[in-house]
Protein backbone atom coordinates (compact mmCIF):
# COMPACT_ATOMS: atom_id res chain seq x y z
CA UNK A 1 0.00 0.00 0.00
CA UNK A 2 1.24 3.44 -0.91
CA UNK A 3 1.39 6.11 1.78
CA UNK A 4 1.62 9.41 -0.07
CA UNK A 5 2.40 12.57 1.89
CA UNK A 6 3.03 16.17 0.92
CA UNK A 7 6.78 16.66 1.26
CA UNK A 8 7.96 19.33 3.69
CA UNK A 9 11.25 20.09 5.42
CA UNK A 10 9.81 20.05 8.94
CA UNK A 11 8.10 16.67 9.00
CA UNK A 12 10.59 14.98 6.69
CA UNK A 13 13.83 16.70 7.65
CA UNK A 14 15.66 13.42 8.36
CA UNK A 15 14.49 11.42 5.36
CA UNK A 16 16.95 9.71 3.05
CA UNK A 17 16.46 7.70 -0.13
CA UNK A 18 18.40 4.63 -1.14
CA UNK A 19 19.22 5.36 -4.79
CA UNK A 20 20.61 2.01 -5.88
CA UNK A 21 18.53 -0.08 -8.27
CA UNK A 22 17.19 -3.52 -7.34
CA UNK A 23 14.35 -5.94 -7.93
CA UNK A 24 13.02 -5.34 -4.41
CA UNK A 25 12.50 -1.70 -5.37
CA UNK A 26 10.42 -2.67 -8.40
CA UNK A 27 13.17 -2.05 -10.93
CA UNK A 28 12.89 -5.48 -12.59
CA UNK A 29 10.22 -4.36 -15.06
CA UNK A 30 10.35 -5.33 -18.72
CA UNK A 31 8.70 -2.06 -19.80
CA UNK A 32 8.09 1.32 -18.18
CA UNK A 33 6.18 4.43 -19.21
CA UNK A 34 8.21 7.05 -21.04
CA UNK A 35 7.47 10.64 -22.03
CA UNK A 36 8.15 12.77 -25.11
CA UNK A 37 10.27 15.09 -22.95
CA UNK A 38 12.88 12.31 -22.69
CA UNK A 39 12.54 10.60 -26.08
CA UNK A 40 15.89 11.96 -27.30
CA UNK A 41 17.66 10.20 -24.40
CA UNK A 42 15.51 7.07 -24.46
CA UNK A 43 15.99 6.38 -28.18
CA UNK A 44 19.77 6.19 -27.73
CA UNK A 45 19.38 3.09 -25.59
CA UNK A 46 15.94 1.46 -25.80
CA UNK A 47 13.03 0.79 -28.17
CA UNK A 48 10.10 3.18 -27.76
CA UNK A 49 6.74 1.53 -28.36
CA UNK A 50 3.15 2.68 -27.98
CA UNK A 51 0.43 0.91 -26.04
CA UNK A 52 -3.30 1.51 -26.28
CA UNK A 53 -5.54 1.79 -23.24
CA UNK A 54 -8.35 -0.71 -23.80
CA UNK A 55 -10.86 1.45 -21.91
CA UNK A 56 -10.07 4.96 -23.15
CA UNK A 57 -8.48 4.20 -26.52
CA UNK A 58 -5.66 6.61 -25.69
CA UNK A 59 -2.03 5.83 -26.47
CA UNK A 60 0.94 5.96 -24.10
CA UNK A 61 4.61 5.38 -24.87
CA UNK A 62 6.66 2.73 -23.09
CA UNK A 63 10.32 1.86 -23.26
CA UNK A 64 11.19 -1.82 -23.60
CA UNK A 65 13.76 -3.05 -21.07
CA UNK A 66 13.36 -6.82 -21.31
CA UNK A 67 11.81 -9.62 -23.34
CA UNK A 68 9.80 -11.37 -20.63
CA UNK A 69 7.96 -10.55 -17.42
CA UNK A 70 10.01 -9.15 -14.53
CA UNK A 71 13.12 -8.83 -16.67
CA UNK A 72 15.22 -5.67 -16.89
CA UNK A 73 18.25 -6.41 -19.04
CA UNK A 74 19.84 -3.10 -18.08
CA UNK A 75 19.80 -3.79 -14.34
CA UNK A 76 23.06 -5.32 -13.13
CA UNK A 77 24.43 -5.60 -9.61
CA UNK A 78 22.53 -2.57 -8.30
CA UNK A 79 23.47 -0.39 -11.25
CA UNK A 80 21.47 0.75 -14.25
CA UNK A 81 23.35 0.43 -17.53
CA UNK A 82 22.52 3.51 -19.63
CA UNK A 83 20.01 6.33 -19.31
CA UNK A 84 17.56 5.88 -16.45
CA UNK A 85 13.95 6.55 -17.56
CA UNK A 86 12.30 9.41 -15.68
CA UNK A 87 9.57 7.24 -14.18
CA UNK A 88 12.32 5.18 -12.52
CA UNK A 89 14.71 8.05 -11.73
CA UNK A 90 11.99 9.88 -9.77
CA UNK A 91 12.29 7.23 -7.04
CA UNK A 92 9.59 7.39 -4.34
CA UNK A 93 8.49 10.89 -5.36
CA UNK A 94 5.49 11.98 -7.40
CA UNK A 95 3.61 15.08 -8.46
CA UNK A 96 0.54 16.09 -6.50
CA UNK A 97 -1.61 19.20 -6.69
CA UNK A 98 -2.54 21.80 -4.12
CA UNK A 99 -5.05 24.60 -4.46
CA UNK A 100 -3.49 28.03 -4.09
CA UNK A 101 -5.03 31.47 -4.36
CA UNK A 102 -3.14 33.78 -6.72
CA UNK A 103 -4.51 37.26 -7.48
CA UNK A 104 -7.90 36.22 -6.07
CA UNK A 105 -7.94 33.22 -8.37
CA UNK A 106 -7.75 29.65 -7.09
CA UNK A 107 -5.20 27.60 -9.03
CA UNK A 108 -4.04 24.00 -8.79
CA UNK A 109 -0.29 24.16 -8.29
CA UNK A 110 1.95 21.08 -8.67
CA UNK A 111 3.72 20.03 -5.46
CA UNK A 112 6.01 17.14 -4.56
CA UNK A 113 4.66 14.14 -2.66
CA UNK A 114 6.59 11.16 -1.33
CA UNK A 115 5.51 7.58 -0.75
CA UNK A 116 6.60 7.00 2.84
CA UNK A 117 6.01 3.24 2.51
CA UNK A 118 8.41 2.92 -0.40
CA UNK A 119 11.23 0.54 0.69
CA UNK A 120 13.86 3.05 -0.47
CA UNK A 121 12.73 5.67 2.08
CA UNK A 122 14.52 5.62 5.44
CA UNK A 123 16.47 7.79 7.88
CA UNK A 124 19.82 6.00 7.90
CA UNK A 125 21.28 5.52 4.41
CA UNK A 126 21.18 7.05 0.97
CA UNK A 127 20.71 10.56 -0.39
CA UNK A 128 19.42 13.18 2.05
CA UNK A 129 16.19 14.85 0.94
CA UNK A 130 16.85 18.08 2.84
CA UNK A 131 19.94 19.87 4.09
CA UNK A 132 20.42 20.58 7.80
CA UNK A 133 19.13 24.15 7.30
CA UNK A 134 15.91 22.83 5.73
CA UNK A 135 16.81 23.72 2.16
CA UNK A 136 16.35 21.23 -0.66
CA UNK A 137 19.30 18.94 -1.22
CA UNK A 138 20.90 18.69 -4.65
CA UNK A 139 19.25 15.27 -4.93
CA UNK A 140 15.78 16.70 -4.32
CA UNK A 141 16.44 19.46 -6.86
CA UNK A 142 17.26 16.79 -9.45
CA UNK A 143 14.08 14.93 -8.56
CA UNK A 144 12.06 18.16 -8.94
CA UNK A 145 13.46 18.60 -12.45
CA UNK A 146 12.57 15.00 -13.31
CA UNK A 147 9.04 15.40 -11.97
CA UNK A 148 8.59 18.60 -13.99
CA UNK A 149 9.60 16.70 -17.13
CA UNK A 150 7.09 13.95 -16.34
CA UNK A 151 4.29 16.44 -15.70
CA UNK A 152 4.98 18.35 -18.90
CA UNK A 153 5.48 15.13 -20.84
CA UNK A 154 2.09 13.75 -19.80
CA UNK A 155 0.20 16.76 -21.15
CA UNK A 156 2.38 17.04 -24.23
CA UNK A 157 2.07 13.34 -24.94
CA UNK A 158 -1.73 13.32 -24.84
CA UNK A 159 -1.89 16.02 -27.50
CA UNK A 160 0.81 14.35 -29.61
CA UNK A 161 -0.68 10.84 -29.62
CA UNK A 162 -4.10 12.29 -30.42
CA UNK A 163 -2.58 14.11 -33.40
CA UNK A 164 -0.85 10.92 -34.57
CA UNK A 165 -4.09 8.95 -34.26
CA UNK A 166 -6.06 11.59 -36.14
CA UNK A 167 -3.59 11.36 -39.03
CA UNK A 168 -3.66 7.53 -38.91
CA UNK A 169 0.09 7.44 -38.28
CA UNK A 170 -0.07 4.74 -35.61
CA UNK A 171 0.12 1.10 -36.68
CA UNK A 172 0.45 -2.23 -34.84
CA UNK A 173 3.89 -3.79 -34.57
CA UNK A 174 4.65 -7.38 -33.61
CA UNK A 175 8.16 -8.33 -32.56
CA UNK A 176 9.24 -11.90 -33.28
CA UNK A 177 12.58 -12.30 -31.55
CA UNK A 178 14.87 -15.30 -31.65
CA UNK A 179 17.68 -15.16 -29.12
CA UNK A 180 18.68 -18.80 -29.61
CA UNK A 181 17.01 -22.14 -30.21
CA UNK A 182 15.55 -22.25 -26.70
CA UNK A 183 14.68 -18.58 -26.23
CA UNK A 184 12.19 -17.14 -28.68
CA UNK A 185 9.73 -14.35 -27.92
CA UNK A 186 6.66 -12.93 -29.61
CA UNK A 187 5.75 -9.47 -28.36
CA UNK A 188 2.42 -8.05 -29.49
CA UNK A 189 -0.14 -5.45 -28.39
CA UNK A 190 2.37 -2.76 -29.26
CA UNK A 191 2.20 0.05 -31.82
CA UNK A 192 4.64 2.32 -33.58
CA UNK A 193 4.64 5.23 -36.05
CA UNK A 194 4.20 4.17 -39.66
CA UNK A 195 7.13 5.35 -41.77
CA UNK A 196 5.06 4.81 -44.91
CA UNK A 197 2.15 6.97 -43.77
CA UNK A 198 4.52 9.59 -42.40
CA UNK A 199 6.17 9.85 -45.83
CA UNK A 200 2.77 10.34 -47.44
CA UNK A 201 1.88 13.46 -45.44
CA UNK A 202 1.70 16.71 -47.38
CA UNK A 203 4.01 19.62 -46.68
CA UNK A 204 1.45 21.64 -44.75
CA UNK A 205 0.68 18.76 -42.38
CA UNK A 206 4.38 18.03 -41.86
CA UNK A 207 5.01 21.71 -41.10
CA UNK A 208 2.17 21.70 -38.58
CA UNK A 209 3.56 18.62 -36.83
CA UNK A 210 7.01 20.18 -36.84
CA UNK A 211 5.80 23.44 -35.28
CA UNK A 212 4.14 21.45 -32.50
CA UNK A 213 7.35 19.50 -31.93
CA UNK A 214 5.59 16.24 -32.80
CA UNK A 215 7.51 15.46 -36.00
CA UNK A 216 10.83 14.93 -34.23
CA UNK A 217 9.14 12.65 -31.69
CA UNK A 218 7.62 10.58 -34.51
CA UNK A 219 11.07 9.99 -36.03
CA UNK A 220 12.56 9.21 -32.60
CA UNK A 221 9.90 6.56 -31.98
CA UNK A 222 10.52 4.98 -35.37
CA UNK A 223 14.32 5.08 -35.20
CA UNK A 224 14.37 3.66 -31.65
CA UNK A 225 13.24 0.25 -32.94
CA UNK A 226 16.84 -0.31 -34.03
CA UNK A 227 17.58 -0.80 -30.32
CA UNK A 228 15.75 -4.15 -30.37
CA UNK A 229 19.09 -5.56 -31.53
CA UNK A 230 20.73 -4.30 -28.33
CA UNK A 231 18.01 -6.04 -26.30
CA UNK A 232 18.67 -9.30 -28.11
CA UNK A 233 22.39 -9.07 -27.48
CA UNK A 234 21.81 -8.26 -23.80
CA UNK A 235 19.49 -11.26 -23.52
CA UNK A 236 22.03 -13.55 -25.20
CA UNK A 237 24.65 -12.40 -22.73
CA UNK A 238 22.34 -13.10 -19.80
CA UNK A 239 21.25 -16.59 -20.88
CA UNK A 240 24.86 -17.56 -21.59
CA UNK A 241 26.01 -16.86 -18.02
Amino acid sequence: MANHALLNSDTHKNLKVNTRFAAEFGDDQSAVITFPTEFADIQRHYPILLQKDAKTGEFQAVTLLGLEANENLFLRDGHWQGYVPAIVARGPFLIGFQEKEVDEEVRREPVIHIDLDDPRVNESEGEAVFLENGANSAYLERVATILKGIHEGLNYGRAMYAAFAELALIEPVNLDIKVDAENQFHLNNFYTVSAEKLAQLDGETLAKLNRAGFLEAAFLIKSSLANVKALIEAKRERVSR
